[in-house]
């Protein structure tokens, strides 16, 4: 959905994760956009995969403030090149800012990408899943045209192709894999949404996300998940990198198809009900902050505000960081010092009527400290932006616990966990 606020910093460090035995087999041609699964079993390069257990771990880089954005290095094309990319699970399409030439592009940390000369078709399957209806017209038969719009106002207009991605498994085993990505090259933003960023990776529900092309592949489950660190960095990974013995689940809602959406669920805060329920709540790390419909979040408002009276809290109307901040009687340096002043927050979601799974905001999930000392709601209206009656929960309220999206069992998942640990590389086949 990619709505970033903050300040934004680039953080020009490539971590190379794991030393791999590298594979050449291809998978795909320049002629195909996937394999059949029977076709990648044949390969001598992805008999070392179970698709059932194989994965991809990706570090990465960033925070919620300043920065605004966690972003990830990917390595493609032919030599393969590292690009910083935007994490987000509320789009699908991974696209680079590229040379093709450019009408619009922002500034980049690495050379605009050169895109290869392998064009997706514009009635191919992958086309029609970013067109606006089904029955779109082609004035290029050869060549798919894609416009994409985000909630913050950001829009790309690009073609569609196919290129090498670089990928090292969990197994040791290293692949280059030919999957379709956009070329943009021409981009609208807004100055509160532009980033230092090559692109953005799309990690959504639609055919052209990443896992949905690695999954057609045969090379890994339908699974995807990340790790943000409220410490900064983290980790996001494709396939069964993950502990379900820690995890609580709740259904993917089957009104929304293009969202890790779930619901109904009611708004409780400090462990008592609010009186706020039916919330719909998607899941989109696009989004630096948490975003609440204009009822839940007046509620929360009313319920924070009479928490507060009596606290050595005062508002900070001069500090413009976010809509609401606080002073005390000297600048904080950390939520530590603050948390104590705030109750969590939570999400119950109804299972079937019945079980509630509760996804918890804890007060260092909701709360930063500005630049100028004060602390600040990073829960904001959505109604001001348009969402409407969507609840989003942004990057700062999925901070320090293990994020799953189960795509084949319709399930997100969540547990505590140590974002900053980036799992090493081990063989997760069964």
């Amino acid at each position: 959905m990619k709505m970033k606020m903050g300040k934004v910093e680039m953080v020009l460090a490539v971590m190379v994760l794991f030393n791999m035995s590298s594979c050449s087999a291809w998978f795909g041609d320049t002629h195909r956009n996937s394999i059949l699964p029977s076709q990648a079993r044949s390969s001598s390069c992805s008999r070392l995969l179970n698709p059932a257990g194989s994965s991809v771990v990706f570090p990465l880089h960033g925070n919620v403030y300043p920065v605004g954005f966690y972003n990830v290095t990917l390595n493609i094309g032919q030599p393969a090149r590292p690009y910083f990319l935007d994490v987000d699970t509320g789009s699908d399409l991974t696209w680079l800012q590229c040379d093709a030439p450019c009408t619009h592009c922002s500034e980049t940390p690495h050379p605009l990408y050169r895109p290869s000369n392998d064009f997706v078709p514009c009635k191919d399957p992958l086309c029609a899943s970013l067109q606006p209806t089904d029955d779109y017209n082609c004035e290029n038969p050869d060549q798919c045209d894609y416009e994409i719009n985000y909630a913050d106002q950001y829009s790309t207009f690009g073609v569609l192709l196919n290129d090498v991605y670089l990928l090292n498994f969990t197994n040791g085993v290293q692949l280059k894999v030919r999957m379709a990505l956009g070329c943009g090259y021409d981009q609208v933003f807004a100055p509160s949404s532009y980033h230092a960023l090559d692109g953005i990776l799309g990690l959504g529900r639609g055919k052209t996300s990443l896992i949905s092309q690695l999954n057609s592949q045969g090379l890994v489950r339908n699974v995807i998940g990340h790790c943000l660190s409220s410490q900064g960095g983290g980790y996001i990974f494709f396939g069964n990198a993950y502990d379900s013995a820690r995890v609580t689940w709740t259904p993917i809602s089957s009104v929304d198809s293009k969202h890790y959406s779930a619901g109904p669920a009611e708004l409780v805060f400090g462990g008592r009900k609010t009186g706020v329920g039916s919330l719909t709540a998607v899941f989109d790390t696009g989004s630096s902050y948490t975003y609440f419909n204009s009822h839940a979040y007046q509620a929360l408002l009313s319920w924070l505000k009479k928490d507060l009276t009596g606290k050595p809290l005062k508002a900070a109307p001069d500090d413009q960081t976010l809509p609401f901040c606080w002073h005390g009687r000297r600048p904080f340096k950390s939520i530590r010092e603050v948390r104590k002043y705030f109750k969590p927050v939570a999400l119950s979601f109804t299972n079937g009527g019945r079980v509630k799974a509760q996804f918890e905001i804890a007060p260092e999930a909701y709360l930063i400290i500005s630049n100028l000392g004060n602390v600040c709601l990073g829960i904001l209206s959505g109604s001001e932006i348009g969402l409407e009656e969507l609840n989003v929960i942004g990057d700062i309220s999925m901070q320090d616990k293990v994020m799953v999206f189960e795509n084949e069992k319709m399930l997100i998942g969540w547990g505590p966990a140590d974002c900053s640990r980036v799992p090493k590389s081990r063989d997760f086949s069964i």
